[in-house]
């Protein structure tokens, strides 16, 4: 830690911190009670559900080990606000209500299973009054739209954290962060990449601390291993039916010959309900034209013209509507697996989840490109509230998000939802094996990559 360029209010801070320790008399951590978890969690019933076992499955743990019991959060409970789910916002609630008793805190996904005496093993190798940055070791082979092109020359030199497999900050490091939060503006207001965006605030341009790889952070099984991951795609009984979800694709004219075909030779026929929305009737597709002009940037006008449609009388009623772009690839039979875990009664948006303006109490949404699914209680709410597009070609889904978040319906994020290309993402991160879409055809065979991604070797029938 660099004490001479700290404000001297963040010193004042840091002493007052540094002197709690040593009171303590200890360098290292060696009791649960100084360890606070965070479990990564959503708003969502099936997620909230997970994320509360889980912190169960941690206590009993930590009753059976008789070292003290960790502070276990569950993210989503820490604050009214929804974006706290991007973790900066809740730095300061955490630094304020656990930071002086607390050593580690430790985030893990509600799919991590944590061994806790390993994990306090690991934690104690290194001393509780530096500033730590701990993880699995993800980085880019190549340059990555995603993470704007970050570190191009070189982007293997920069690791960020894999969420599944756990990450830690140490207490100093969570409080310096906290202090700094209040003080300046963060560099963009869009939260894209979670897990690169929170490395790239810690490292400060060099201020602050690198990530440091911990081997016994793990994603698969090993003797070693303080964590490990199931699925992102969770056994939750048979998959909803083909006729249950309703399948929206936007395209316009001057993509029906070249991106329609692409869906109609992958994905297409997996389908029980799809409807082509284009800005001109074409029987050969065929296409249907709602009314809406193509724009050349966002296209709410056109989005909410299907969300009318799929309520309307016209069209057989289905539990979800999934909206997607023409070059969007995606596993229809994956999706169905996934849906089985949720309440179509609910008001549910599912997907890749960005965030706007989050550290200033903005909104989330579920991007577009990556496919949003909907839930037709959630289509129901947002129409009869009023909510609408300032204009034709308004970001749908940030116009979406924004209508959500006023109605305090949660955006539900999916990590196997994905708004790039396969090799935009680190090919390590473990979502990729049951990915559920990619999107875009730029420099890709999309052919190929549906087959190599997103198809599955033996696809079972189903109604």
């Amino acid at each position: 830690m660099l004490i001479g360029s700290l404000t001297q209010k963040q010193t004042r801070g840091q002493l007052a911190y540094l002197s709690t320790k040593f009171e303590r008399n200890r360098d290292w951590l060696d009791r649960l009670d100084e360890l606070v978890i965070v479990i990564q969690s959503q708003r969502n019933s099936y997620h909230a559900r997970r994320g509360g076992q889980r912190k169960v499955e941690i206590l009993q743990q930590a009753a059976t080990l008789g070292q003290g019991v960790p502070v276990i959060i569950l993210l989503h409970e820490l604050s009214e606000y929804e974006g706290v789910w991007s973790i900066l916002p809740a730095l300061p609630l955490l630094s304020a209500s656990y930071g002086r008793q607390a050593s580690w805190f430790f985030f893990i996904e509600e799919e991590t299973t944590v061994t806790l005496a390993a994990v306090l093993q690991v934690l104690s190798r290194y001393q509780v009054q530096e500033e730590w940055f701990l993880g699995r070791r993800l980085h880019d082979n190549e340059a990555s739209i995603i993470h704007h092109y970050a570190f191009s020359e070189d982007p293997i030199s920069f690791g960020y954290p894999d969420p599944a497999a756990g990450w830690a900050l140490s207490a100093p490091l969570l409080q310096r962060l906290a202090e700094r939060l209040q003080h300046e503006n963060l560099k963009s207001d869009f939260t894209i990449d979670l897990k690169h965006e929170i490395a790239l605030y810690i490292w400060e341009e060099g201020n602050g601390p690198k990530l440091t790889a911990v081997p016994e952070f793990c994603t698969e099984q090993r003797d070693d291993c303080a964590t490990t991951f199931t699925t992102y795609l969770p056994n939750c009984g048979d998959p909803v039916l083909k006729k249950d979800v309703f399948v929206a694709v936007k395209t316009c004219r001057k993509f029906h010959s070249e991106r329609v075909p692409v869906v109609k030779a992958t994905w297409e026929k997996d389908a029980g309900l799809l409807e082509y929305y284009s800005d001109v009737p074409d029987a050969s597709i065929p296409t249907i034209s709602l009314g809406v002009p193509n724009t050349e940037r966002g296209h709410c006008g056109k989005t909410f013209a299907i969300l009318r449609r799929f309520l309307s009388q016209t069209l057989p009623k289905a539990d979800w509507l999934l909206i997607v772009d023409d070059d969007t690839l995606i596993s229809l039979p994956r999706l169905r697996r996934l849906l089985r875990c949720y309440d179509p009664t609910e008001a549910v948006i599912l997907g890749e989840r960005y965030g706007y303006g989050l550290v200033q109490k903005g909104y989330s949404y579920s991007t577009g490109g990556a496919g949003m699914v909907l839930s037709r209680t959630a289509v129901s709410r947002l129409l009869s509230s009023g909510c609408s597009c300032y204009s034709d070609d308004a970001p749908d889904d940030m116009v979406l998000g924004r209508c959500f978040t006023a109605l305090r319906v949660p955006i539900t994020h999916s990590p196997l939802f994905h708004q790039a290309r396969p090799n935009d993402y680190p090919e390590t991160l473990i979502s990729m094996h049951q990915a559920i879409s990619f999107h875009k055809h730029w420099n890709i065979n999309p052919v190929a990559v549906y087959r190599d991604w997103l198809q599955d070797a033996q696809p079972r029938d189903e109604l």
